[in-house]
């Protein structure tokens, strides 16, 4: 699946598959399902958010730079709001519909 959103100002694709927390796990070396839980009062680390929508952007585009050196070059990264704005494309390429989970359950 993939979706362009807007960082400041400029179009950036972003490709999402179930291959995902492979791709994360082979990039960063930790897993993203650990990465992304958290218990109540304890925030995600931001540096998740950023790994996370760096890794989509490569995804579409292979000829992104290492993650520091492409969020330096935007001059503002709102990555709760863009965060926001690519949850759909995540939780589209690695969920299921009603139907096929129906299907999978014996319905």
């Amino acid at each position: 699946m993939e979706r362009i959103i807007k960082i400041d100002g400029k179009d950036v694709r972003l490709k999402s598959s179930a291959a995902l927390p492979l791709k994360y796990k082979a990039q960063f070396g930790r897993d993203l399902f650990a990465d992304m839980d958290r218990k109540k009062d304890e925030p995600i680390d931001s540096e998740v958010f950023y790994n996370l929508i760096w890794l989509l952007a490569k995804c579409a585009d292979d000829a992104i730079p290492p993650v520091m050196e492409w969020v330096e070059s935007f001059g503002s990264f709102p990555v709760f709001k863009i965060f926001n704005d690519v949850g759909a494309l995540i939780t589209l390429s690695m969920g299921t519909t009603e139907k096929n989970s129906k299907a999978a359950a014996g319905e």
